[in-house]
């Protein structure tokens, strides 16, 4: 991880032209603007966590008492052999 002091006004360019400018400093945080080309998509560390998240809950395998509860079949029947 790089790790630079920056004033307000001063940017930082990343490879790709993507620009991140300091708009504001106080001790409530730091603002910062991001410039860069449409196809970058740019996420705050917080939502791409939930969505990692969410995506990992929703592939887990579930268990199927509650479709059972619901009166759901839980398993498809066996195919019955030709004769």
């Amino acid at each position: 991880m790089l790790i630079l002091g920056r004033r307000e006004g001063d940017s930082i360019i990343i490879d790709g032209g993507i620009r991140i400018v300091v708009v504001s400093c106080d001790r409530g945080g730091v603002r910062i603007g991001i410039d860069a080309p449409s196809h970058v998509k740019i996420l705050r560390g917080e939502i791409a966590d939930q969505v990692k998240s969410e995506n990992e809950r929703a592939a887990a395998p579930v268990g199927t008492e509650w479709l059972a509860a619901l009166g759901a079949p839980t398993s498809k029947p066996a195919p019955e052999p030709d004769a």
